[in-house]
């Protein structure tokens, strides 16, 4: 940037992206600095090296802008595991509902896991009936990745969250219905 560049000659790059040419580091360092922009090296591999014309803070803060935002991209969202008995309370299985959601809200996998103890494991029946029913529970927040399989002592199933933009979607053709709805209902209040 500006004093910084090493380099006798530049291609030189103005401000709206034209080309200027191959000039001299000095005169195009004073031509930025009278039009009020910094000269900022952007291929300096190049032969001779390209500079351009801008605004030095605002290319920055836009640099940084990008990355947070490829950050957001990639996020890697981890597994997390809800744990059940097979014999569990009402009020618990509606504890550990409440964490499943939370997690999927978070953009987290959740797996789902039964464990059997003791003469348990005569009925797995139970573990993958409790397994759909939390499944039937957070339909909304989450689609099922793998079906309920056996491993050893305990049944799992693994979720996945559902996009924001199905979810959108989903409230989006559910609002019209309700209205129409409630439009039926005053139609027939009003003829008696």
């Amino acid at each position: 940037m500006n004093e910084q560049i090493r380099s006798r000659e530049v291609f030189l790059i103005d401000e709206r992206g034209e080309q200027i040419g191959v000039r001299p580091t000095n005169q195009a360092i004073e031509l930025s600095m009278d039009r009020g922009y910094d000269l900022v090296e952007v291929a300096p591999q190049a032969n001779p090296p390209v500079c351009r014309m801008m605004d030095y803070g605002q290319f920055r803060y836009s640099q940084s802008k990008k990355e947070r935002e490829a950050r957001k991209v990639q996020r890697v969202s981890a597994l997390r595991e809800v744990r059940f008995r097979t014999r569990i309370a009402d009020h618990d299985k509606e504890s550990k509902i409440r964490q499943v959601k939370n997690f999927l809200g978070e953009g987290s996998k959740v797996k789902l896991t039964v464990m059997f103890r003791g003469r348990e494991i005569a009925r797995p029946d139970r573990g993958v009936s409790l397994l759909r029913s939390v499944a039937e529970e957070v339909k909304d927040y989450a689609k099922v990745d793998s079906p309920p399989s056996m491993e050893g002592r305990r049944i799992n199933v693994v979720l996945s969250p559902v996009s924001a933009k199905s979810k959108t979607n989903k409230t989006a053709h559910e609002v019209p219905s309700k209205e129409s709805d409630e439009g039926e209902e005053k139609n027939e209040d009003e003829n008696p």
